[in-house]
């Protein structure tokens, strides 16, 4: 058995597979404040051939708040259909450092009825340090149909994380770092409190990576182990925007863990409220 996801492909696969007209390329790079980078400038000064830029930030629910919040299936449908692609496309998504926000891509398609979604190892960065092509023209697909089948169990709102939390029915996975989940670095967000929801074990969605590209299987499953979750037992993931919390999501379903759902709302949601309750502290020692 090969100790590499399924869900992730190589540079080498993807410049092999350059103008395959069932292959769509999307660039879904998204960076927060501190990163300083650009995702729609760097789009804009070289992306991988036939690839459309695909914003979080854009195709998402506009009528909350909260950031990049997932769309009605509906409007997905319409968002991506005019970008020319079909629910039985080969879809390979990449970010610019790699496993950042592709993931968040991966996991979004997929729970919209997309199978072949794939996720690119090492993502632009490591493209462009291969020395592989980029183009600055943007495609103009034809539009296509795309057929939704949204998989609304893998979505948890507030009001079913408030329930999970209290009754415990589900292991929480936390994907921010280390000390944003104690509570002894602030919140990137201004007025947000720090720490985590009370169950929650602690996963920094750095762990599932190097240089970009995904760990093997056997290392993915020791850091889960690990940070004391049980693989038998279903599992919600959380982070600060809904974003990195998909890397976490890419490694349970890499390791054939379905049964797990993505907490939507994440800490914006729930740190910015004043009535959820919140732990500081490390985590508790794995029993």
């Amino acid at each position: 058995m090969s100790e590499t996801s399924r869900f992730v492909v190589s540079s080498e696969w993807l410049q092999g597979e350059l103008g395959s007209p069932d292959l769509k390329i999307l660039d879904s790079s998204f960076y927060l404040p501190a990163q300083n980078r650009d995702a729609d400038a760097e789009y804009a000064a070289g992306h991988i051939p036939g690839a459309l830029r695909f914003d979080h930030d854009k195709v998402a629910d506009h009528s909350t708040g909260l950031p990049h919040m997932v769309p009605s299936p509906e409007v997905f449908a319409e968002t991506v259909g005019k970008m020319g692609i079909r629910e039985t496309d080969r879809i390979v998504i990449y970010d610019g450092p790699g496993i950042f926000s592709a993931p968040r891509g991966w996991w979004l398609f997929r729970i919209m009825g997309a199978r072949e979604v794939f996720v690119l190892d090492g993502g632009l960065d490591g493209w462009k340090a291969e020395g592989r092509p980029l183009e600055t023209a943007v495609p103009s697909p034809e539009p296509a149909v795309f057929t939704a089948d949204f998989r609304v169990d893998k979505v948890i709102d507030f009001q079913t994380m408030l329930s999970i939390v209290s009754d415990g029915s589900r292991q929480i996975a936390d994907a921010r770092s280390a000390g944003r989940f104690a509570g002894s670095e602030p919140e990137p967000r201004a007025g947000m409190r720090s720490g985590h929801m009370p169950g929650a074990v602690s996963l920094p969605s750095g762990t599932f990576s190097a240089n970009g590209k995904l760990r093997s299987l056997p290392e993915l499953r020791k850091a889960i182990e690990d940070a004391g979750i049980d693989f038998g037992q279903p599992v919600v993931t959380s982070c600060g925007s809904g974003i990195t919390a998909a890397i976490i999501t890419l490694a349970l379903e890499s390791l054939g863990h379905e049964d797990n759902a993505l907490y939507d709302g994440s800490w914006t949601e729930w740190g910015s409220r004043q009535d959820t309750p919140i732990v500081t502290g490390p985590p508790a020692p794995k029993a």
